[in-house]
C-alpha cells in the first residue's frame, strides 16, 4: 500500500488535532472513509509530497521520520543493495564476459558440462565459490540440506535436474555436497514426528530420514550437535545410494559412464573432504550400503 511521506498539517483544515478528535470519536464507518478520501485528494494537490512504498497505512499524526530512520528505509528498500550488484555485474561484464567472448557466445549455442552438483540452498555454502567452477563447468541444483529423494519418492525439482543432467546432458560426474552447521539437517535430527504436513521443511527432510536413524545407532552416546555433524555426512552417503534408485542413473554407473561422488565443506575451519562412491562394493556384492574410494581431504 502507499503510503504518504511526512509533512505538515498545519495549513490544513484538519490539523493533527482534528484528526484526532475525529478518528477518536465514534464516527460512522462512511464519514470515516469520506474524512480520509477528502485527505488523500488534499494531498494528491500538494506537489511536495512524496509516495513511498509501505506495509503499513497512512499514519497521518505520527511524527517526522528522522535523517537516520529515513537512511534505514532506504537501505530497506533494497537500494544500496542493488547498487552494489549492478556493480558487480557491469564488473563481470567488463573483466569476465568481454575478455572471453569467444568462450560466452559459446556457452550460448549450448552446455556440455562434465559435473552435475546437487548442494545445499544455505547462502554460506555457494559450489562455484568454494570449488571454483566457472560457467558453463557444472549443472547444479541447490535445495534444502543437499537431499535426493528415492525414484519411487515422485517427481520434484530435484530428480527433474538429474533427469535433464543425466540424459539430455550427458554430465560424466554427480556431486552432492553436503556442510557444517546445516539447519535442514538439525530440523531433521529433531523431529518427533515422521511427517508434519504443516511444514513443507519437515515434509521435505524426512528423505534423509535413514541417515538420522543410522546416525541415532552409530552416535546415540554423542551430544546433539556432534550427531548432527554425522548425520550431515551420513546424509550424503544415503544420497548416494538414493541416487542408484533411478534406473538410468545406475545403468550409467553400472557401464563406468557416470561416476558418484560426495563432499563435505566445513566452513568452520574451512576444509573439504571428498569421496567417490565404490558402486560395486557397494551393491554388486549385495551390502547395499556406502562404500567409499578415491577419499581425500583439503585444508
Amino acid at each position: 500500500m502507499a503510503a504518504l511521506a511526512p509533512t505538515s498539517l498545519s495549513k490544513d483544515p484538519l490539523s493533527n488535532g482534528a484528526l484526532t478528535r475525529i478518528f477518536g470519536s465514534r464516527v460512522k464507518s462512511l464519514e470515516i472513509q469520506q474524512t480520509q478520501l477528502r485527505l488523500w485528494t488534499c494531498f494528491r494537490s500538494n506537489s511536495g509530497v512524496k509516495l513511498k512504498a509501505s506495509a503499513e497505512p497512512p499514519a497521518l499524526t505520527r511524527e517526522p521520520k528522522s535523517d537516520k530512520q529515513e537512511s534505514i528505509m532506504e537501505m530497506g528498500n533494497g537500494c544500496d543493495l542493488f547498487n552494489e550488484m549492478k556493480n558487480n555485474f557491469l564488473s563481470f561484464k567488463k573483466h569476465k564476459y568481454m575478455e572471453n567472448l569467444e568462450h560466452f557466445q559459446a556457452l550460448s549455442k549450448a552446455q556440455a558440462p562434465k559435473f552435475m552438483v546437487i548442494a545445499c540452498a544455505d547462502s554460506r555454502v555457494c559450489p562455484s565459490n568454494i570449488l571454483g567452477f566457472q560457467p558453463g563447468e557444472a549443472f547444479m541444483v541447490r535445495n534444502v540440506a543437499n537431499m535426493v529423494p528415492t525414484y519411487e519418492s515422485g517427481p520434484s525439482e530435484t530428480n527433474a535436474a538429474l533427469e535433464f543432467a543425466v540424459n539430455s546432458l550427458e554430465v560424466e560426474n554427480i556431486l552432492i555436497i553436503g556442510h557444517s552447521c546445516c539447519g535442514g539437517i538439525r530440523a531433521l535430527m529433531s523431529m518427533q514426528d515422521e511427517v508434519d504436513s504443516s511444514s513443507f521443511i519437515r515434509s521435505w527432510v524426512i528423505v534423509g530420514k535413514n541417515a538420522k536413524l543410522s546416525t541415532k545407532a552409530a552416535a546415540s552416546n554423542l551430544s546433539f550437535d556432534q550427531q548432527c555433524t554425522h548425520c550431515e555426512k551420513e546424509s550424503i552417503n544415503c544420497s548416494l545410494l538414493n541416487l542408484l534408485t533411478y534406473p538410468w542413473i545406475e545403468e550409467k554407473v553400472k557401464k563406468g559412464e557416470l561416476s558418484l561422488h560426495g563432499g563435505y565443506y566445513d566452513f568452520v575451519d574451512c576444509t573439504f573432504e571428498k569421496w567417490t562412491l565404490d558402486y560395486k562394493g557397494s551393491v554388486m556384492e549385495g551390502k547395499n550400503r556406502v562404500v567409499v574410494k578415491n577419499q581425500s581431504f583439503w585444508c
